[in-house]
């Protein structure tokens, strides 16, 4: 069997900014550097309700909400932290159902690794609202490195 390298130019790293996210970061971030690799830092802010009333994509800044526009704020000051620290950083904000913006995204852009925080919900809340993560590593278009709240703590 002949043995060949993957090419990882294009790494996606959804994050809600929670501490699980900011985990699954850290991994991002040193596959980044080990594989000189983009990453996409990619925030879903996500909305109540999808209905054929609210406007297509890309949802004009004048419509958003203040905690939408903070929201991006947060994702923009996360990703020129990461360029100052030399990192290939672009920050994608995204209005909709997270898990399918995540896949379109994906699609949209050759991304050729996701890597996803989980967030661990169990029983009822998991059979009510499934799980992201799990929807994301069945449609998504490459290959996902799920990533679990640290149980042993990461090693730089």
């Amino acid at each position: 069997m002949e043995v060949s390298m993957i090419a990882i130019k294009k790494i996606m790293i959804p994050t809600d900014f929670s501490e699980y996210s900011n985990h699954a970061l850290k991994y991002a971030i040193s596959m980044a550097v080990n594989f000189k690799a983009k990453l996409y830092l990619v925030h879903v802010y996500e909305l109540p309700l999808t209905s054929p009333m609210l406007p297509a994509e890309p949802y004009p800044t004048a419509t958003r909400t203040q905690e939408q526009n903070q929201e991006e704020r947060t994702l923009n000051r996360l990703a020129d932290e990461l360029r100052t620290k030399g990192l290939d950083t672009e920050p994608v904000f995204i209005l909709g159902r997270p898990y399918m913006e995540i896949v379109r995204v994906a699609k949209e852009l050759d991304i050729d690794l996701v890597i996803l925080a989980t967030h661990g919900r169990k029983g009822l809340s998991h059979l009510v609202f499934g799980s992201t993560a799990e929807k994301v590593v069945r449609l998504s278009p490459c290959p996902v490195l799920t990533i679990k709240h640290p149980e042993h703590e990461f090693v730089d």
